[in-house]
């Protein structure tokens, strides 16, 4: 289906706007998704910067840093406190998933790609599109205040278990019955912004739903939409039916925290005992199911745009058509269906019936089938291609390694047996850093790079781009593979200082390799950095399609005008017809009528 709007030059003329309007309260979507990308690369920094606090002080638990200490005998000085270190990895988590993961890949890339992929002038409801990007300040300016109140921010951990986090009382107070006063504010504004979180995203997912539905341009069916807008489009429909689940889950634990209900919490004096039955007692396993049955798809939601990303990048770069087309959208759905039926992995430990766990089990290891289609798709498609080793190209196939990595050390977790020996443990840290971090910061930096031309009209220094994928490849595995050993080894995660077991102490040299090679990584982004601001102001000039790809948003200036294109696209063919005999240069964009007849991507 596809819904024809006609729009010319001359109806497509704008009002000059003021730069208040322009750049800041826009309603442009290009200009909303470089919002979102500025915003998310600010909270990388503070969401980085939360990293090292915890690798420090896991690295170096008793006191002063080699080499830094020498000069600086006192820059760590005391001891970091359990409570605030419980703090620190809570909000790292927190700022990583919920302010840069899900910003950058649905925000972004969603605002941006959106329109200009399928032909279309803006987003359905732009308002509301500018409403969802400001919907995220007052979550932001929330959760960083949190550190600032009294008892300090969230120390639940990111999935805010009852009945700690629900009790709200600070840790070591043990458990208290909620007819006490209210306290806990740093859980109480992480709860308020997480809701302030869910509006922006229901908002995002609403508007690319109905755009991609209702917007494509004449010629644009589904089976002709590029991978990126087919991942775009299934991730808005899972945000549309999960976040409601969170939303719900999040009011009650806050009424919970300020109105004295008791949702979650199980009546005084039974925290151990017969929660459920107690009159007026809530149920703590209940947070997890709830949370869970959105936590589970927001994995794939944080990482199944950057599948449609490296998808068309690779067919760009590989000048392939790419391998399945149609099973890659079948298992992309795939995995979206599945992920809301296996939230229950989580819970292995919670006491769950054995009969219940094995279905979870079963269909938790079946993800595994869409997820190989799409890896051997990758694979195919590069296989025998004309590999550009472009910067974009390179951290494309960093993103396919690494989910291949974080995808089989997560069948050993969907094996209910084994997730009871490694649940506490680091293997599940490597593994959750291999799938969100590894595989979706590599998307995303294949994504700058190759769209970075399109958004600002310059190119990126493609030599220090390399520089800074070498050094985020070797010291990201650096970083995160041993934690696989350290794990098997039984190093349980969340611990302030293990070096007081002595059944861990052979342990405590990788948490030192693995905190310097953390230290290293977060120093080479400031590559990345340097070369995207310098390239956006002196960076050459940008063609209008420099890697000669065929997907509509290359057929419009660089940087796009406000309505996208001079005048309406018009598609007659797939996205990926790279390589064929019949035409003189060996790609056909997507508006070419006279190139030879359409080659099926599949």
């Amino acid at each position: 289906m596809s819904v024809s709007h006609s729009h010319t030059t001359e109806t497509h003329a704008h009002p000059e706007m003021s730069i208040l309007r322009k750049y800041v309260f826009s309603e442009d979507h290009k200009i909303i998704g470089i919002q979102f990308l500025f915003t998310g690369l600010i909270m990388l920094f503070v969401g980085g910067a939360l990293a090292l606090l915890v690798r420090l002080q896991v690295g170096w638990p008793n006191g002063t840093i080699p080499i830094i200490g020498r000069w600086f005998p006192a820059s760590w000085g005391e001891k970091m406190s359990p409570e605030f270190y419980t703090m620190v990895f809570s909000m790292h988590a927190s700022v990583m998933i919920f302010f840069v993961i899900i910003p950058w890949l649905t925000g972004a890339f969603g605002n941006f790609l959106i329109p200009l992929q399928i032909g279309a002038p803006d987003m359905a409801f732009p308002k509301l599109n500018m409403m969802s990007y400001w919907f995220m300040w007052p979550a932001l300016i929330t959760i960083i205040w949190s550190f600032f109140v009294e008892g300090g921010a969230a120390g639940s951990g990111w999935t805010s278990y009852p009945t700690l986090a629900s009790a709200g009382m600070p840790a070591g107070s043990g458990f208290q019955s909620p007819a006490g006063p209210p306290s806990g504010y740093g859980q109480i504004l992480w709860l308020v912004s997480l809701l302030f979180v869910g509006i922006s995203s229901m908002m995002g997912s609403v508007n690319y739903i109905t755009t991609i539905v209702n917007m494509r341009a004449p010629g644009m069916t589904f089976f002709r939409m590029p991978m990126s807008i087919w991942a775009m489009f299934i991730t808005a429909i899972l945000q549309a039916m999960a976040l409601p689940v969170l939303t719900v889950a999040l009011i009650l634990q806050l009424l919970d925290k300020t109105l004295g209900t008791t949702f979650f919490l199980p009546p005084a004096g039974m925290a151990f005992g017969n929660w459920h039955t107690g009159p007026g007692g809530g149920q703590p396993l209940l947070w997890q199911h709830l949370f869970w049955f959105y936590s589970h798809p927001a994995v794939y939601i944080m990482i199944l745009p950057a599948m449609g990303m490296v998808s068309d990048i690779i067919s760009v770069f590989a000048r392939k058509p790419l391998f399945g087309y149609k099973p890659m959208v079948y298992a992309i759905a795939g995995i979206a269906g599945l992920g809301f039926i296996v939230w229950g992995h989580h819970m292995f430990q919670s006491g769950m019936d054995p009969r219940l766990g094995t279905g979870f089990m079963l269909a938790t290891i079946m993800i595994a089938l869409p997820s190989a289609v799409k890896t051997f798709n990758w694979l195919g498609t590069i296989w025998g291609g004309n590999i550009k080793y472009t910067t974009a190209m390179l951290n494309a196939l960093a993103f396919v390694a690494m989910f291949v990595i974080g995808g089989l050390s997560g069948i050993f977790m969907a094996a209910t047996p084994v997730d009871v020996y490694i649940h506490d443990t680091y293997f599940i840290v490597a593994h959750i850093h291999y799938v969100l971090f590894m595989s979706s910061i590599f998307g995303i930096f294949a994504g700058i790079y190759f769209w970075f031309p399109k958004m600002f009209g310059r190119m990126m220094n493609e030599t220090w781009g390399k520089v800074h994928f070498v050094l985020t490849f070797i010291l990201a595995n650096c970083t995160f593979y041993p934690m696989h050993i350290i794990g098997v080894g039984g190093h349980p995660r969340r611990y302030y200082d293990i070096t007081i077991y002595d059944v861990f102490q052979h342990l405590q040299p990788l948490n030192v390799f693995m905190s310097v090679s953390a230290i290293l990584l977060g120093l080479a982004q400031f590559i990345f950095v340097a070369n995207f601001f310098y390239s956006l102001i002196w960076g050459p000039r940008a063609e209008r399609n420099p890697w000669h790809s065929n997907t509509l948003e290359w057929s419009a200036p660089s940087p796009p005008p406000h309505g996208n294109f001079e005048e309406t696209p018009v598609v007659y063919r797939g996205p990926y017809e790279y390589g064929h005999p019949d035409t003189e240069q060996d790609y056909a964009p997507q508006t070419d009528a006279k190139g030879p007849a359409v080659v099926a991507a599949h």
